[in-house]
């Protein structure tokens, strides 16, 4: 592999992690919104408990989701290589 490519495909992984670091803030944002709607503006320590259980929750089951559909489609990409 090519100095360029290599250089390339670093700053390839990079914009894609800023965007998905934008898309997390977004994200956080809505949800903060959401909260603030069942529990009002006062932010309690029961509340941001809550708010860090749940979004801990999501990222897991989203990454789970993720891997899973990931090794398959590698799995299919190899499977159609043979």
């Amino acid at each position: 592999m090519s100095f360029k490519t290599e250089v390339i495909e670093k700053i390839a992984a990079l914009i894609t992690a800023a965007f998905g670091l934008v898309a997390a803030l977004a994200w956080n944002g809505a949800i903060q919104e959401l909260f603030k709607l069942i529990f009002g503006d006062q932010s309690t320590l029961v509340a941001m408990l809550v708010y860090a259980i749940v979004v801990t929750i999501i990222a897991v089951i989203a990454v789970i989701l993720i891997g899973r559909a990931a090794a398959k489609a590698k799995g299919e990409d190899e499977a159609a290589k043979q």
